[in-house]
Protein backbone atom coordinates (compact mmCIF):
# COMPACT_ATOMS: atom_id res chain seq x y z
CA UNK A 1 0.00 0.00 0.00
CA UNK A 2 1.46 3.33 -1.12
CA UNK A 3 0.92 6.82 0.22
CA UNK A 4 -1.65 8.65 -1.92
CA UNK A 5 0.43 11.83 -1.68
CA UNK A 6 4.08 10.83 -2.14
CA UNK A 7 4.08 7.15 -3.08
CA UNK A 8 6.09 6.05 -0.03
CA UNK A 9 5.01 3.07 2.05
CA UNK A 10 1.73 3.88 3.74
CA UNK A 11 1.12 3.28 7.45
CA UNK A 12 -2.59 4.06 7.47
CA UNK A 13 -5.60 3.62 5.24
CA UNK A 14 -8.19 6.40 5.61
CA UNK A 15 -11.30 4.40 4.76
CA UNK A 16 -13.71 7.31 5.09
CA UNK A 17 -12.01 9.24 2.26
CA UNK A 18 -10.34 6.46 0.30
CA UNK A 19 -6.71 7.57 0.77
CA UNK A 20 -3.58 5.96 2.21
CA UNK A 21 -0.88 7.89 4.07
CA UNK A 22 2.78 7.40 4.98
CA UNK A 23 4.04 8.32 8.46
CA UNK A 24 4.92 11.91 7.53
CA UNK A 25 1.68 12.70 5.78
CA UNK A 26 -0.44 10.89 8.35
CA UNK A 27 1.00 12.99 11.16
CA UNK A 28 0.54 16.17 9.12
CA UNK A 29 -3.05 15.09 8.38
CA UNK A 30 -3.83 14.76 12.11
CA UNK A 31 -2.01 17.95 13.10
CA UNK A 32 -3.73 20.02 10.42
CA UNK A 33 -7.21 19.02 11.60
CA UNK A 34 -6.36 19.54 15.28
CA UNK A 35 -4.91 22.97 14.49
CA UNK A 36 -8.12 23.86 12.63
CA UNK A 37 -10.23 22.78 15.62
CA UNK A 38 -8.13 24.78 18.06
CA UNK A 39 -8.43 27.91 15.92
CA UNK A 40 -12.20 27.50 15.65
CA UNK A 41 -12.67 26.89 19.38
CA UNK A 42 -10.25 29.35 20.99
CA UNK A 43 -10.43 33.13 20.95
CA UNK A 44 -6.82 34.27 20.66
CA UNK A 45 -7.61 38.00 20.75
CA UNK A 46 -6.85 38.29 24.48
CA UNK A 47 -3.46 39.66 25.51
CA UNK A 48 -2.66 36.94 28.04
CA UNK A 49 -4.23 33.51 28.02
CA UNK A 50 -4.00 30.20 29.82
CA UNK A 51 -5.17 26.78 28.65
CA UNK A 52 -5.31 23.94 31.17
CA UNK A 53 -5.26 20.41 29.82
CA UNK A 54 -6.99 17.62 31.72
CA UNK A 55 -4.61 14.68 31.37
CA UNK A 56 -5.34 11.19 32.65
CA UNK A 57 -2.19 9.65 31.18
CA UNK A 58 -4.19 7.77 28.55
CA UNK A 59 -3.79 8.10 24.79
CA UNK A 60 -6.40 10.81 24.14
CA UNK A 61 -5.43 13.29 26.84
CA UNK A 62 -1.70 12.68 26.27
CA UNK A 63 -2.01 13.38 22.54
CA UNK A 64 -4.15 16.44 23.32
CA UNK A 65 -1.46 17.90 25.58
CA UNK A 66 1.31 16.97 23.15
CA UNK A 67 -0.42 18.62 20.19
CA UNK A 68 -1.54 21.73 22.04
CA UNK A 69 2.06 22.20 23.15
CA UNK A 70 3.41 21.52 19.65
CA UNK A 71 0.93 23.84 17.91
CA UNK A 72 0.69 26.67 20.45
CA UNK A 73 3.91 26.71 22.51
CA UNK A 74 5.42 29.47 20.33
CA UNK A 75 2.67 31.93 21.28
CA UNK A 76 4.12 34.45 23.73
CA UNK A 77 0.77 35.40 25.23
CA UNK A 78 -0.26 31.82 26.04
CA UNK A 79 0.51 29.65 29.06
CA UNK A 80 -0.16 25.90 28.93
CA UNK A 81 -0.66 23.92 32.14
CA UNK A 82 -1.96 20.45 32.92
CA UNK A 83 -3.75 18.65 35.72
CA UNK A 84 -4.93 15.16 36.61
CA UNK A 85 -8.09 14.27 38.49
CA UNK A 86 -7.29 11.38 40.85
CA UNK A 87 -10.49 9.41 41.42
CA UNK A 88 -8.79 6.97 43.78
CA UNK A 89 -9.15 3.80 41.71
CA UNK A 90 -6.65 1.27 43.02
CA UNK A 91 -4.33 -0.25 40.43
CA UNK A 92 -5.55 2.08 37.68
CA UNK A 93 -5.19 5.78 38.34
CA UNK A 94 -1.67 5.49 39.82
CA UNK A 95 -0.34 4.15 36.50
CA UNK A 96 -2.00 6.89 34.48
CA UNK A 97 -0.76 9.52 36.89
CA UNK A 98 2.82 8.37 36.40
CA UNK A 99 2.48 8.62 32.62
CA UNK A 100 0.90 12.08 32.91
CA UNK A 101 3.67 13.36 35.17
CA UNK A 102 6.34 11.95 32.85
CA UNK A 103 4.87 13.62 29.74
CA UNK A 104 4.45 16.96 31.49
CA UNK A 105 8.04 16.81 32.71
CA UNK A 106 9.32 15.99 29.20
CA UNK A 107 7.36 18.91 27.73
CA UNK A 108 8.28 21.31 30.54
CA UNK A 109 4.64 21.85 31.50
CA UNK A 110 3.43 22.50 35.05
CA UNK A 111 1.29 19.61 36.33
CA UNK A 112 -1.12 19.53 39.28
CA UNK A 113 -3.24 16.79 40.84
CA UNK A 114 -6.70 17.18 42.38
CA UNK A 115 -8.33 14.23 44.14
CA UNK A 116 -11.77 12.92 45.09
CA UNK A 117 -10.49 11.98 48.56
CA UNK A 118 -9.29 15.47 49.46
CA UNK A 119 -12.35 17.22 48.05
CA UNK A 120 -15.18 14.80 48.79
CA UNK A 121 -13.86 12.64 51.61
CA UNK A 122 -14.15 9.44 49.56
CA UNK A 123 -12.27 7.72 46.76
CA UNK A 124 -14.38 6.25 43.96
CA UNK A 125 -13.45 2.78 45.21
CA UNK A 126 -14.83 3.67 48.65
CA UNK A 127 -18.02 5.07 47.12
CA UNK A 128 -18.59 1.90 45.11
CA UNK A 129 -18.20 -0.23 48.24
CA UNK A 130 -20.90 1.85 49.92
CA UNK A 131 -23.26 2.06 46.94
CA UNK A 132 -23.33 -1.31 45.23
CA UNK A 133 -26.41 -0.59 43.10
CA UNK A 134 -25.58 2.63 41.23
CA UNK A 135 -23.20 2.44 38.26
CA UNK A 136 -19.86 4.14 38.84
CA UNK A 137 -20.27 6.69 36.03
CA UNK A 138 -23.30 8.21 37.77
CA UNK A 139 -21.03 9.18 40.66
CA UNK A 140 -17.79 9.74 38.76
CA UNK A 141 -19.00 11.90 35.86
CA UNK A 142 -20.39 14.85 37.87
CA UNK A 143 -17.50 14.68 40.37
CA UNK A 144 -14.86 14.74 37.63
CA UNK A 145 -16.53 17.63 35.82
CA UNK A 146 -16.80 19.63 39.02
CA UNK A 147 -13.14 19.12 39.96
CA UNK A 148 -11.93 19.89 36.44
CA UNK A 149 -13.80 23.17 36.60
CA UNK A 150 -12.61 23.87 40.15
CA UNK A 151 -8.90 23.48 39.41
CA UNK A 152 -9.19 25.32 36.07
CA UNK A 153 -10.99 28.23 37.71
CA UNK A 154 -8.52 28.26 40.62
CA UNK A 155 -5.62 28.57 38.16
CA UNK A 156 -7.41 31.38 36.26
CA UNK A 157 -7.54 29.35 33.05
CA UNK A 158 -9.40 30.73 30.06
CA UNK A 159 -10.07 27.26 28.67
CA UNK A 160 -9.81 23.66 29.81
CA UNK A 161 -8.91 21.17 27.06
CA UNK A 162 -10.30 17.64 27.20
CA UNK A 163 -8.99 14.56 25.37
CA UNK A 164 -12.22 13.54 23.66
CA UNK A 165 -11.85 11.87 20.27
CA UNK A 166 -14.37 11.46 17.44
CA UNK A 167 -15.62 8.11 18.76
CA UNK A 168 -16.26 9.52 22.25
CA UNK A 169 -17.89 12.65 20.88
CA UNK A 170 -20.28 10.93 18.48
CA UNK A 171 -21.31 8.59 21.31
CA UNK A 172 -22.07 11.52 23.62
CA UNK A 173 -24.19 13.19 20.94
CA UNK A 174 -26.22 10.03 20.34
CA UNK A 175 -26.63 9.41 24.08
CA UNK A 176 -28.16 12.85 24.60
CA UNK A 177 -30.46 12.34 21.63
CA UNK A 178 -31.57 8.92 22.90
CA UNK A 179 -32.27 10.35 26.36
CA UNK A 180 -34.14 13.33 24.91
CA UNK A 181 -31.87 15.62 26.94
CA UNK A 182 -32.17 18.74 24.77
CA UNK A 183 -30.61 21.04 27.37
CA UNK A 184 -27.49 18.89 27.80
CA UNK A 185 -27.27 18.49 24.00
CA UNK A 186 -27.21 22.28 23.62
CA UNK A 187 -24.61 22.67 26.40
CA UNK A 188 -22.10 20.16 25.00
CA UNK A 189 -18.52 21.28 24.48
CA UNK A 190 -16.78 22.93 22.76
CA UNK A 191 -18.02 26.10 24.41
CA UNK A 192 -17.96 29.33 22.42
CA UNK A 193 -19.53 31.26 25.31
CA UNK A 194 -18.71 31.91 28.96
CA UNK A 195 -21.17 30.91 31.68
CA UNK A 196 -20.65 32.41 35.11
CA UNK A 197 -18.57 30.04 37.24
CA UNK A 198 -17.72 27.62 34.42
CA UNK A 199 -14.45 27.52 32.51
CA UNK A 200 -15.19 26.93 28.78
CA UNK A 201 -14.16 23.47 27.56
CA UNK A 202 -12.45 22.82 24.24
CA UNK A 203 -12.06 19.51 22.38
CA UNK A 204 -9.11 19.59 19.96
CA UNK A 205 -9.49 15.88 19.04
CA UNK A 206 -13.25 15.81 18.51
CA UNK A 207 -12.84 15.05 14.79
CA UNK A 208 -9.95 12.60 15.12
CA UNK A 209 -11.01 8.90 15.17
CA UNK A 210 -9.78 6.87 18.12
CA UNK A 211 -7.55 4.60 16.03
CA UNK A 212 -5.85 7.66 14.52
CA UNK A 213 -5.17 9.00 18.01
CA UNK A 214 -3.55 5.69 18.96
CA UNK A 215 -1.42 5.59 15.81
CA UNK A 216 -0.34 9.21 16.23
CA UNK A 217 0.71 8.52 19.83
CA UNK A 218 2.75 5.49 18.76
CA UNK A 219 4.42 7.27 15.83
CA UNK A 220 5.24 10.28 18.05
CA UNK A 221 6.74 8.13 20.79
CA UNK A 222 4.21 9.25 23.39
CA UNK A 223 4.30 6.91 26.38
CA UNK A 224 0.67 6.53 27.46
CA UNK A 225 -1.30 4.34 29.84
CA UNK A 226 -3.27 1.73 27.90
CA UNK A 227 -5.14 0.20 30.84
CA UNK A 228 -8.93 0.35 31.17
CA UNK A 229 -10.94 1.65 34.09
CA UNK A 230 -12.07 -1.39 36.13
CA UNK A 231 -15.59 0.03 36.18
CA UNK A 232 -15.65 0.33 32.38
CA UNK A 233 -18.07 -2.56 31.83
CA UNK A 234 -20.76 -0.80 33.85
CA UNK A 235 -20.94 2.22 31.53
CA UNK A 236 -24.09 2.72 29.45
CA UNK A 237 -21.83 4.32 26.85
CA UNK A 238 -20.73 0.84 25.75
CA UNK A 239 -24.13 0.23 24.14
CA UNK A 240 -23.87 3.41 22.08
CA UNK A 241 -20.27 2.59 21.16
CA UNK A 242 -21.37 -0.76 19.72
CA UNK A 243 -24.22 0.85 17.76
CA UNK A 244 -22.05 3.56 16.21
CA UNK A 245 -19.15 1.18 15.47
CA UNK A 246 -21.56 -1.12 13.60
CA UNK A 247 -22.88 1.81 11.56
CA UNK A 248 -19.33 2.98 10.85
CA UNK A 249 -18.31 -0.46 9.55
CA UNK A 250 -21.32 -0.53 7.23
CA UNK A 251 -21.06 3.13 6.20
CA UNK A 252 -17.60 4.70 6.73
CA UNK A 253 -17.94 8.33 7.75
CA UNK A 254 -20.97 7.84 10.00
CA UNK A 255 -19.17 9.27 13.04
CA UNK A 256 -18.26 12.42 11.13
CA UNK A 257 -21.85 12.68 9.92
CA UNK A 258 -23.15 12.57 13.50
CA UNK A 259 -20.82 15.42 14.51
CA UNK A 260 -21.79 17.41 11.39
CA UNK A 261 -25.47 16.98 12.30
CA UNK A 262 -24.73 18.20 15.83
CA UNK A 263 -22.79 21.25 14.64
CA UNK A 264 -25.59 22.26 12.28
CA UNK A 265 -28.50 21.71 14.67
CA UNK A 266 -27.11 22.95 17.99
CA UNK A 267 -27.27 26.70 17.22
CA UNK A 268 -30.98 26.54 16.43
CA UNK A 269 -31.69 24.37 19.48
CA UNK A 270 -29.66 26.62 21.77
CA UNK A 271 -31.61 29.68 20.59
CA UNK A 272 -34.94 28.02 21.34
CA UNK A 273 -34.40 26.36 24.71
CA UNK A 274 -35.55 28.05 27.89
CA UNK A 275 -33.16 30.62 29.30
CA UNK A 276 -33.69 28.97 32.71
CA UNK A 277 -31.63 25.99 31.56
CA UNK A 278 -28.71 28.29 30.72
CA UNK A 279 -28.62 30.50 33.81
CA UNK A 280 -26.53 29.03 36.64
CA UNK A 281 -26.84 29.51 40.37
CA UNK A 282 -24.33 28.79 43.12
CA UNK A 283 -24.85 25.60 45.07
CA UNK A 284 -26.07 26.44 48.57
CA UNK A 285 -23.73 23.84 50.03
CA UNK A 286 -20.44 24.05 48.13
CA UNK A 287 -20.83 27.14 45.93
CA UNK A 288 -20.26 25.27 42.67
CA UNK A 289 -22.26 26.40 39.62
CA UNK A 290 -25.56 24.55 39.22
CA UNK A 291 -28.89 25.07 37.43
CA UNK A 292 -30.76 24.32 40.69
CA UNK A 293 -30.27 25.21 44.33
CA UNK A 294 -28.03 22.25 45.20
CA UNK A 295 -25.51 20.78 42.76
CA UNK A 296 -25.62 17.19 41.57
CA UNK A 297 -22.44 16.29 43.45
CA UNK A 298 -23.67 17.56 46.83
CA UNK A 299 -26.94 15.67 46.39
CA UNK A 300 -24.95 12.54 45.53
CA UNK A 301 -22.63 12.97 48.52
CA UNK A 302 -25.61 13.25 50.86
CA UNK A 303 -27.05 10.02 49.45
CA UNK A 304 -23.71 8.25 49.91
CA UNK A 305 -23.43 9.43 53.52
CA UNK A 306 -26.96 8.25 54.20
CA UNK A 307 -26.15 4.84 52.76
CA UNK A 308 -22.97 4.65 54.82
CA UNK A 309 -24.87 5.49 58.01
CA UNK A 310 -27.48 2.84 57.22
CA UNK A 311 -24.90 0.03 56.94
Amino acid sequence: MECSICGAQAVYEVKYNGSSLCKKHFMEYVEKRVKREIRSQVNFSRKNMKISVAISGGKDSSVTLYLINKILSNRRNLEITAFTVDEGIEGYRSTGLQKAEKLCKNLGIKHDVISYKENYGYTLDEIMKIDKKTISCSHCGPMRRQLMNKISEYSNSDYVALGINLDDYSQSILMNVAKGDVSRYARMAPHSYVRDGLVPRILPLRKIPEKEVVLYALLSGIDFDSSWCPYYSMAQRNTFRDIIDKLERETPGTKFAIVKFFDETRPAIKNNISSESIILNKCKICGAPTPGEICEVCEDMESIRNLERAT
